[in-house]
């Protein structure tokens, strides 16, 4: 069963989502919040699996309480729910520490297939997705400047292999491509891609993708 935690500073949209997570067999909503400051004491109380987290909420919203949720250093994981009119958010979530995000009018299937995602410690958007996604925000990241990536720790301790896999990561290839593309198979991909993403302190491939993109290893297309 996977604890869930709502929180949305609109009431119908909270029971919506309500009436779909307790139709669902396997998951169980704990409880609910409609702000990031009651979002971060109810996270405390109950440590809900999966946190469905709203982005714009009066007071503290949804990055920061989802920074605060994260710093705290418990297994809950973050989904933030969005709306087109807030993607310039995204970046901003998924550096604070989100495993991913969905729009706020995805489809029940969507929501609850991202939610297990989540659960199961996986990210939420798919690697190609993620790449048009960052894509589309590039007016919004850090420009490196030209050259070499900068000398940062954390690429220091990759092989060069393990470097290579981090700049196919940042440009959305899956597992299945980069096994193609570099001639491994996807079962050694996979070891790399988690050694990668241990190395890198990358909670998951999203966040690694975010740390490409930060670095220059990975630029839009």
């Amino acid at each position: 069963m996977i604890t869930v935690l709502i929180v949305d500073d609109q009431p119908l949209q909270r029971l919506g989502f309500r009436m779909l997570l307790e139709s669902n067999p396997d998951t169980e909503v704990v409880g609910e919040a409609g702000t990031g400051t009651e979002a971060v004491r109810r996270v405390t109380d109950l440590h809900p699996d999966v946190v469905l987290m709203d982005v714009r909420m009066p007071g503290m919203d949804g990055i920061e309480a989802t920074r605060r949720i994260i710093e705290a250093g418990g297994r809950t994981r973050i989904l933030m729910l969005t709306t087109f009119d807030l993607d310039e958010y995204a970046h901003q979530a998924l550096r604070a520490g989100a495993s991913g995000f969905l729009l706020k009018d995805a489809h029940p299937e969507e929501l609850l297939a991202g939610i297990r995602a989540v659960a199961a410690g996986d990210a939420v958007i798919a690697p190609a997705l993620t790449r048009r996604l960052l894509d589309a925000f590039a007016q919004h990241l850090p420009v490196p400047a030209t050259g070499a990536a900068p000398d940062d720790p954390r690429l220091a301790a990759l092989t060069d292999r393990e470097r290579e896999i981090l700049v196919a990561i940042g440009r959305g290839w899956t597992n299945g491509e980069i096994a193609e593309r570099l001639v491994l198979s996807e079962s050694t991909v996979k070891t790399h891609v988690g050694r990668v993403l241990a190395k890198v302190g990358a909670r998951d491939r999203v966040q690694a993708v975010i740390f490409a993109y930060d670095l220059g290893l990975a630029r839009p297309s």
